[in-house]
């Protein structure tokens, strides 16, 4: 596989070790970029909290490319508070802290899982909440010069955003009723797959359009080489299309080696950047 700037999900791998040391071991493994999950139980944590946060990713030298606002229990099943009415105070505390732990720690993305369908509740009260939610995300990651991210998610039937297509239909309907452009895609190539989408159009279509990209092999999500996506050559063709951003692992280890596809002197970043 082709040298890419890759970032290291620490939310979905190594999690055989506590998260406050995860940092440290992906740095151990080689890497000097890594990602994280919303990594609180809670949306609104104590200072303490992301205190001792911040310190485990500057004591590791690692960078944190990538931060997920608050989602909700997602081991129950939730994904996103974007577009629950009920939420709408709890992501709005959540945006400044998220927010605030990307500026001390240099980070440019933020993915805001867009929220599940709710039995009973209107989609187009929801779609009015998760717009207004994700314009105020948006205006407060554009002042320290970050995106947001809108994902498309497979795997929960109740998640609305399936296609690269739905998603931008998201951004570009926050950008016509608010005037706000800091929003892009998260192509998570898995995900699309297993949905279905045309991996390749969606690229080609999409590519100015892509804030970040994440991997795992498919079926499976498994390391790149345990399935049958084609992840080098799609991500050879997001860099035709001028995509010059992180790729993320974001898959589930098989192996206990789990880093063994990627040689070690492709693992770090900063060499390139």
């Amino acid at each position: 596989m082709d040298t890419f700037a890759y970032t290291l999900n620490c939310s979905i791998l190594l999690t055989d070790v506590p998260l406050l040391q995860r940092p440290q071991a992906a740095r151990d493994a080689g890497f000097d970029a890594v990602e994280f999950w919303w990594p609180f139980d809670t949306a609104v944590p104590t200072d303490g909290d992301v205190d001792a946060f911040v310190a485990a990713i500057d004591n590791a030298g690692v960078q944190l490319t990538g931060l997920n606002f608050a989602a909700g229990n997602m081991p129950a099943g939730d994904r996103g508070l974007l577009s629950d009415p009920a939420q709408v105070s709890a992501f709005r505390d959540n945006i400044d802290i998220t927010v605030g732990i990307g500026e001390r720690l240099g980070t440019k993305a933020f993915n805001a899982l867009y929220g599940n369908r709710i039995d009973g509740a209107d989609p187009k009260i929801q779609d009015a909440t998760a717009t207004e939610n994700l314009a105020q995300a948006g205006k407060a990651a554009d002042r320290i010069g970050a995106v947001v991210l809108v994902e498309p998610v497979s795997g929960t039937p109740a998640y609305p955003l399936k296609t690269a297509a739905e998603a931008i239909a998201v951004i570009d309907r926050v950008k016509a009723e608010h005037g706000v452009d800091s929003l892009r895609l998260l192509a998570d190539l898995y995900h699309l797959e297993v949905n279905g989408d045309d991996v390749g159009a969606a690229i080609d279509t999409y590519a100015d359009r892509i804030g970040h990209v994440q991997i795992a092999d498919a079926p499976g999500r498994g390391e790149p080489g345990t399935g049958t996506l084609d992840i080098d050559g799609y991500l050879k063709r997001l860099a035709g299309h001028g995509y010059r951003g992180y790729v993320g692992l974001e898959y589930k280890a098989t192996r206990p080696d789990t880093f063994d596809w990627l040689p070690r002197e492709q693992r770090a970043t900063r060499a390139g950047r």
